[in-house]
């Protein structure tokens, strides 16, 4: 958040005025952000320059113009202020031929790590994943969902005080996505910083209540959530969800009170519209356990943040 609102003692990651272009084209554009403890949310369309600035901030790319400073310092001056960072990407260029025990061994080794600690770490957090039995299957035979798991695994087995995660949620099943903004809300009560981007308001809803919104490169907003909502127009959500019995699934979610219409596409897509869409997104795990129902993927087809930019930039 802005330096007024972080206190100099909790001051983890700050970025004065940093510019990032590439030829003509402005990814980031004079951002300025002091970061303290907590969870933040990232929130922007896709191309609005989270990625880049994610990477600004982790110390991957260097700034045009403008600093970027980790607890004070450099990270260009100082390297070893990199094992106190953790991050997951969006997308993953993960050794297909490696397996994912084998690959978060070796992640944790780079990290400085003995052999036995990396490997204990590595079972600690396939456990935590669900990805024990997973392990010993080669990157490459893993889904979408078991990616993203094991890029967050390999972002948090070296308990860094500061994580980035760039859209995490990403091709996760409901449940997934539930556990995983649980494990977001515990790393940031035990005091860690975690920066969290999405282009989907709702899921950054359910993890902190603090979240900067970014348009073109510049921050457009930032503060408590329900200073950021009283901006959002109420109008109805449409989310897309895939099952293999989409029938029943329509069946079930149609007699809900956050759903306001509903239609069964093509492909096993169940489309529901929904004027309560956080309660839905909070609601939707708990259906699918208690009822049986199956849903391998969630995506919502257009979101909220389209009002707020609207609003902002008119």
């Amino acid at each position: 958040m802005n330096a007024a609102s972080v206190g100099n003692d909790t001051v983890r990651l700050q970025a004065d005025r940093v510019a990032k272009w590439f030829g003509e084209v402005i990814a980031v554009g004079d951002c300025s952000l002091t970061v303290g403890s907590g969870v933040v949310g990232l929130l922007g369309e896709n191309g609005a320059g989270k990625t880049t600035l994610f990477k600004l901030l982790a110390g991957l790319i260097e700034p045009s113009h403008g600093e970027v400073r980790l607890f004070g310092h450099r990270l260009r001056d100082h390297p070893g202020l990199f094992r106190r960072l953790g991050f997951c990407p969006e997308s993953d260029a993960l050794p297909d031929w490696m397996t994912g025990r084998e690959f978060l061994v070796l992640m944790l080794r780079l990290m400085g790590f003995g052999g036995q600690q990396a490997r204990q770490r590595t079972e600690r957090w396939l456990a935590r994943f669900n990805l024990v039995e997973a392990g010993n299957r080669r990157l490459g035979g893993y889904s979408k969902g078991m990616r993203q798991k094991i890029k967050l695994a390999q972002a948090l087995a070296h308990d860094p005080d500061v994580v980035f995660m760039d859209e995490p949620l990403n091709g996760m099943d409901p449940v997934s996505r539930k556990q995983t903004i649980e494990l977001v809300q515990e790393l940031g009560a035990q005091g860690r910083t975690v920066l969290v981007s999405s282009h989907i308001l709702p899921e950054v809803e359910e993890m902190t209540r603090q979240i900067i919104l970014i348009h073109r490169g510049r921050v457009l907003a930032e503060g408590d959530v329900t200073e950021i909502r009283d901006l959002i127009p109420e109008h109805p959500t449409t989310v897309a969800l895939v099952s293999p019995r989409p029938r029943e699934l329509a069946a079930f979610l149609v007699r809900q009170e956050h759903v306001v219409s509903l239609e069964v596409g093509d492909a096993g897509q169940v489309i529901a519209r929904t004027d309560r869409v956080v309660d839905f997104y909070r609601c939707l795990p708990g259906w699918i356990l208690a009822n049986d129902l199956a849903v391998e993927e969630i995506h919502t087809l257009d979101d909220n943040l389209e009002a707020v930019f609207a609003y902002l930039t008119s």
